[in-house]
């Protein structure tokens, strides 16, 4: 038969056995509340992390671009300022060039002039060569001739009909030339005075 204090000893033990089991799962389970309260607040601290480390790259970006927009008005105001004074310039100084070119007509006219008891004929040599010079001056400065020849087809933009006479020649064409017309760069300066034929 069994010893009763055998019988308590071993009542004893699953008692023993049994609770460092619950403690440790108590322990346990506070670990994990540990745990799990730390996730929460790592996971809370995240996107607020996020969140100023995105907004301190926005304001970075801005101020960037603030900066390229001041610099880039700043070179829209150099710029608009060269072109009004280069506009001034070319207003003031506009006739230089032209005006440089008639000079030599200038002087060849006044030396001329200076030449006591010349003839009629030197007189005349002189004008063809100062006329030559005018000439030259103004093809220099795209001031060009319009002078059509008889049979040119009239044309209103660089013509200004007179008068129509009869002829023997096409129509509407160019009999003769009354007075020249001059173009500068391709703008009528001042149109040909012309006389045409009549249209049938």
């Amino acid at each position: 038969m069994p010893d009763s204090s055998s019988q308590n000893t071993s009542n004893q033990n699953p008692a023993a056995n049994v609770m460092p089991t619950a403690e440790a799962l108590a322990a346990a389970a506070a670990a994990m509340g540990t745990d799990t309260q730390a996730q929460q607040s790592s996971a809370h601290l995240d996107p607020l992390s996020d969140a100023q480390a995105e907004l301190a790259n926005v304001k970075a970006q801005n101020a960037t671009l603030a900066d390229q927009y001041l610099r880039a008005q700043a070179d829209v105001q150099n710029a608009r300022r060269r072109a009004d004074e280069e506009i001034s310039k070319a207003r003031k100084f506009a006739v230089e060039g032209f005006a440089d070119s008639l000079l030599p007509v200038l002087d060849s006219l006044e030396a001329g002039l200076a030449i006591q008891n010349v003839t009629p004929e030197q007189i005349r040599e002189g004008a063809q060569a100062t006329l030559r010079q005018l000439k030259s001056a103004l093809e220099r400065n795209k001031v060009m001739e319009i002078s059509p020849a008889a049979g040119t087809k009239f044309d209103p933009h660089h013509h200004q009909a007179i008068s129509v006479v009869p002829a023997e020649q096409e129509p509407n064409t160019v009999v003769t030339v009354l007075q020249k017309g001059y173009l500068i760069a391709d703008r009528v300066l001042r149109p040909a005075l012309v006389t045409v034929t009549a249209p049938k």
